[in-house]
């Protein structure tokens, strides 16, 4: 005998929750409002070369910035210490390792915003930068090996972790250490040349996404640095050299910048932010012929730095840059 049809029942569901549940504060705290802070510390820091009368702006703005690299990055220890796992799965997407690299070379530049005030306490953070740095750096390659073959290869972000110890140089010389200084240079240059090498063999065998493009202008960086720290501790031939290198990065992106921007506006536009206000600084530092293009471009920035930022920062409150960026919730 042929059992009776059974009859269709709705799926079950949990009841609503009354009152309903509230998310807890920065559990999905995105890293990518980092690479945007950095950029205005980046401007801040080149302000700084240009002297009275933005002297008094300079020391202002970096006053407010360092104030908010300060509670981003209490507000993403939260959430690490809420589930430290976030750590781990933030590093395992391109956002998410950019953005928490450029949290900890936030602290490097911090150490150099302090400097000048407080030479005791900035030492420390410079230390405390570089141990942070060191550690990113050491996540990022376990991570990168337990990743697929192609979700391994090297792309401009990887300067960051690997080549942004360099920011600490610009910190070092004021704070009494011009030996680390160099350590620091010379130690990142060879990186850097082998990150080069390597992403322009790339990109001549394979076109990238549009939405990774702007992350091009991350190779603008290195060399930036590389001019600012030789200046500060003599180095005045590698400081020419390394500023010419920079300059011939930055026609090249200018020249593809119609290809680059395709994608139209998002938060991987963070990467112009700093990338552009460490050669406004390095072209002010090495001085000479560099010194009128260097306040021209500072002066450029002035408008376009903030208003990328601006761009990326008010769509944290409301969730929306974690949904873009691919945030982990703790």
């Amino acid at each position: 005998m042929t059992p009776p049809r059974a009859r269709h029942r709705p799926p079950m569901h949990p009841p609503p929750e009354f009152p309903p549940r509230q998310p807890k504060p920065f559990a999905r705290m995105p890293p990518a409002v980092f690479p945007v802070i950095l950029g205005l510390l980046g401007l801040g820091l080149a302000l700084r070369e240009v002297g009275d009368p933005l002297a008094g702006l300079a020391e202002i703005g970096l006053g407010a910035v360092a104030g908010l690299w300060v509670f981003s990055v209490l507000a993403y220890a939260s959430k690490v210490v809420r589930r430290p796992a976030v750590l781990v799965e933030e590093m395992r997407v391109l956002p998410g390792r950019l953005g928490l690299a450029t949290a900890s070379v936030g602290g490097l530049a911090l150490a150099a915003v302090i400097a000048p005030y407080a030479p005791g306490f900035g030492r420390g953070v410079l230390v405390a930068g570089l141990a942070l740095q060191a550690g990113l750096a050491l996540l990022a390659i376990r991570v990168l090996i337990a990743l697929p073959p192609e979700a391994r290869t090297v792309t401009p972000a990887f300067h960051l972790h690997f080549v942004g110890f360099i920011v600490g140089g610009l910190a070092a010389p004021g704070l009494g250490w011009p030996g680390l200084a160099l350590v620091l240079l010379w130690a990142t240059i060879p990186v850097a040349a082998v990150i080069w090498g390597v992403s322009l063999a790339q990109l001549i065998t394979r076109v990238p996404p549009a939405p990774l493009r702007p992350l091009l202008a991350i190779h603008l960086a290195p060399a930036s640095l590389f001019a600012s720290v030789a200046a500060l501790t003599g180095q005045a031939l590698l400081a020419q050299v390394a500023v010419g290198l920079g300059a011939a990065i930055l026609t090249a992106l200018v020249v593809s910048g119609r290809w680059i921007i395709a994608a139209g506006v998002t938060p991987m536009w963070g990467a112009f932010t700093f990338s552009l206000a460490a050669f406004a600084g390095a072209m002010l530092r090495v001085g000479g012929g560099w010194k009128a293009p260097g306040l021209v471009l500072t002066v450029i920035l002035l408008g376009a730095i903030p208003m990328i930022a601006w761009s990326v920062l008010r769509q944290w409150p409301g969730g929306k840059l974690a949904a873009k960026t691919n945030a982990v919730e703790a």
